[in-house]
């Protein structure tokens, strides 16, 4: 039994402050080594955000620099979202997205409506989503939804007057993780956001590109980078791992891909595992099959990192939490300031950020 009069040892001391994985040194340089250019971030301004093909390699940089930018910047002296309003609508399990976005916009000074529940509102009457749309449209001045359904962010696009930002929806795609896992990367090696970077990548994606909306997303983003990447090879024990027509999209933007069945063999050769053993079917999930896990005593490259969108099962074990491959919680950490970063833009705040006439 636990003595409860006794005093923990962890409350004499003072809590120790943890700034991320990596703290701002990697963000700061990654925001010094790419030039500000926020013009091009105006294309998505008071845009709908619901695929990663809606993007330019230019905006990502500089939307990761722009996040960046935030990170360094913890205590932002002018919140240029003050007077604006966040609908957060999650009909499917989340933590850290839907975490991560309220935190996003908060830290931007704005206020927040959230929905976890779509039986708590009209859609469990049978109100059709035309007037469900305009209700949300002058209630607040975003939207961000996530449903198991992946058509539900489409439906209501067409009826809303307010921006929305797919969050997730089913299998499809999940863009601002995809974005965040790219700013990860960036950090990581900003050369990589050059034309020639001083190093060409091979990215291991252990994973069901076919099936998960967090790696269908993700690929697509580093079809931009393609002359960066000498290959991705996807690591997965089944058949069938791309749906129709999507690894023959990936080769036509120019990314060379190779699929493997044997994580320990092909490990040594990456210098980026992405890893996530979860798939989304309907209002239920399904996972990686086979002995697809990575622990500390995996043959890892000595510099490789490891990302993960989390949460995560017996596949990433925690033995590599405290080794340098551990860079998935400064992933998770990253995607509150990535998501800062396309909310001011997409409200059309970027000139209160930035040097841009809007």
């Amino acid at each position: 039994m636990v003595n409860r009069n006794k005093i923990h040892p962890l409350l004499i001391d003072p809590v120790t402050v943890r700034d991320g994985v990596r703290g701002i040194e990697r963000p700061k340089s990654f925001m010094e080594s790419v030039s500000e250019d926020p013009e091009v971030l105006k294309e998505i301004s008071n845009h709908h955000i619901v695929s990663a093909r809606q993007f330019s390699k230019e905006t990502v940089v500089q939307l990761c620099r722009l996040a960046a930018h935030y990170e360094t910047t913890p205590t932002l002296i002018h919140k240029p979202l003050s007077d604006k309003i966040m609908i957060s609508a999650f009909s499917e399990p989340s933590t850290r997205t839907r975490f991560s976005f309220e935190s996003a916009w908060s830290r931007l000074g704005g206020n927040v409506m959230s929905m976890t529940d779509p039986g708590t509102t009209g859609l469990a009457k049978g109100e059709s989503m035309e007037d469900i749309a305009e209700m949300f449209s002058n209630y607040g001045d975003v939207m961000v939804l996530r449903s198991s359904d992946d058509e539900m962010i489409y439906s209501i696009l067409e009826y809303l007057r307010i921006p929305v930002v797919n969050a997730g929806n089913g299998i499809d795609e999940h863009p601002t993780q995809a974005l965040s896992d790219l700013y990860t990367i960036l950090k990581w090696r900003p050369d990589l956001s050059f034309d020639s970077p001083e190093s060409k990548i091979k990215i291991g994606i252990i994973g069901t590109p076919g099936k998960m909306r967090t790696v269908r997303s993700l690929l697509l983003l580093l079809s931009y980078f393609h002359s960066a990447i000498d290959e991705i090879i996807i690591i997965n024990s089944e058949e069938g791992v791309f749906s129709e027509g999507q690894a023959e999209e990936l080769k036509h933007s120019g990314l060379s891909l190779r699929i493997e069945k044997n994580l320990e063999q092909i490990l040594p050769e990456l210098d980026v595992i992405y890893i996530n053993s979860i798939a989304w079917v309907g209002d239920t999930y399904e996972t990686l099959a086979g002995n697809l896990k990575l622990h500390a005593a995996s043959p890892l490259k000595k510099d490789a990192i490891i990302l993960h969108p989390l949460a995560r099962g017996p596949e990433l074990d925690t033995s590599l939490d405290q080794t340098e491959h551990n860079w998935y919680f400064a992933q998770a950490r990253g995607a509150v300031f990535l998501r800062m970063a396309l909310l001011t833009c997409i409200l059309q705040k970027i000139d209160q950020v930035a040097d841009v006439q809007i």
